[in-house]
This record gives C-alpha cells, structure tokens and sequence, in this order.
C-alpha cells in the first residue's frame, strides 16, 4: 500500500484532491492522521500574531538615515577642505624648500670653484711646457669659464626669484669647466725644470 504524498495531503486539505486519494484516505488511518497534523499545523500557523512594524517607526528611521548622510558630507567636506588646506601649504612651502635646496647648491658649487680656482693659481703655467693642442683646449675652456662668469655675474644683479635654478646650474657647469681646465693643465703639461 502506498501512502499519499505530502502534495496529495495538501490537495486533500484544499478539496482538490483525486478519487484515488481521498479512497485511500478513507481507508488509512496513518494519513489521515498526517492530514491532521497538516490542519493543526496551518492553524498554528494562522494563529501567530502579524508582524508588521508599528506605523510610527518611519519618521525615526528617516532621522536616522538623513543624519547619517548629513555627517557623510559634512565628513567629506572637512575631508576635501584639509585636503586643500595641505595642498596649498604645500605650494606655498615648496617653493622656500627649493629655494634652501638651490642655496645649498650653489654654495657647495661656490666652495667646489673657490676651491679649484686656488688649485689652478698654484700651477704655474709659465714654467710647463704644452702642446698646441692643449694649449687651445685650455683657451677655449678659460673661454667658456668667462661667458659663464658673465651670465652669473647678470643673473646675480638681477636676483630675481626664478633665478635660483639657473644660477645652480651655471655654478655646476663652471665647477666642471674648471675641473677639465684642471685635467688639461695638469695632465697634458709637462714640467720644464731648467
């Protein structure tokens, strides 16, 4: 014998249910008690209060949510103002940290040719003998030391404030001149000792 299935079961509590089942119901104690326990089900189930939120909530929830937003902008706004606070500390402090940087720069590279300069002086140039290769390649350094003096020697009276970089690099292309005049001297000079 088989049983009636739990949809036979639910189509006998809706009275849509086949001859077949509701014979075998009659017959079969054991369905019908399932039956039954699907009818007490159902009304404990009809029987559980309903749950539906009290019609007062909504304005507190509204509050909520249009206060939550309100500090989410107001968060953003702080956020987006410290932001441009540091953005603008920033460009104006720039500018004074380029400025100590350049300075340094240019000292050391004044030091570097003050250094170079003494060391050209204590070679004298009389007492060696050169080729006339060297001796033009010393020309033409001494040439382009000079035009750098003379760009610093303008940059520096205008002293403007854009200057700075432009006086570096002229200070570190001097350094370097002098320290290939140096090579030139030194390296391709031969010491006449008579």
């Amino acid at each position: 014998m088989t049983h009636c299935t739990m949809d036979d079961l639910l189509a006998l509590q809706a009275n849509e249910a086949s001859g077949s089942a509701r014979a075998h119901l009659a017959e079969c104690a054991a369905c019908r008690e399932e039956l039954d326990r699907l009818y007490q089900r159902a009304a404990q189930l009809k029987a559980l209060p309903a749950l539906t939120p009290p019609r007062d909530r909504w304005p507190a929830i509204r509050r909520a949510v249009v206060a939550a937003r309100s500090r989410r902008v107001w968060r953003m706004r702080f956020s987006g103002l410290a932001a441009a606070a540091a953005l603008a500390g920033l460009a104006l402090l720039w500018p004074i940290g380029l400025r100590r940087s350049y300075g340094d720069e240019i000292a050391k590279a004044k030091q570097q040719s003050a250094v170079l300069d003494s060391t050209l002086q204590e070679y004298d140039p009389d007492s060696r003998v050169v080729s006339g290769q060297s001796a033009a390649l010393a020309a033409q350094i001494e040439d382009q030391i000079a035009a750098i003096d003379g760009e610093l020697v303008r940059l520096s009276a205008a002293q403007a404030d854009g200057a700075a970089p432009d006086l570096a690099k002229l200070w570190r292309q001097r350094v370097d001149l002098m320290q290939k005049l140096l090579n030139v001297r030194v390296t391709r000079a031969a010491y006449v000792g008579l």
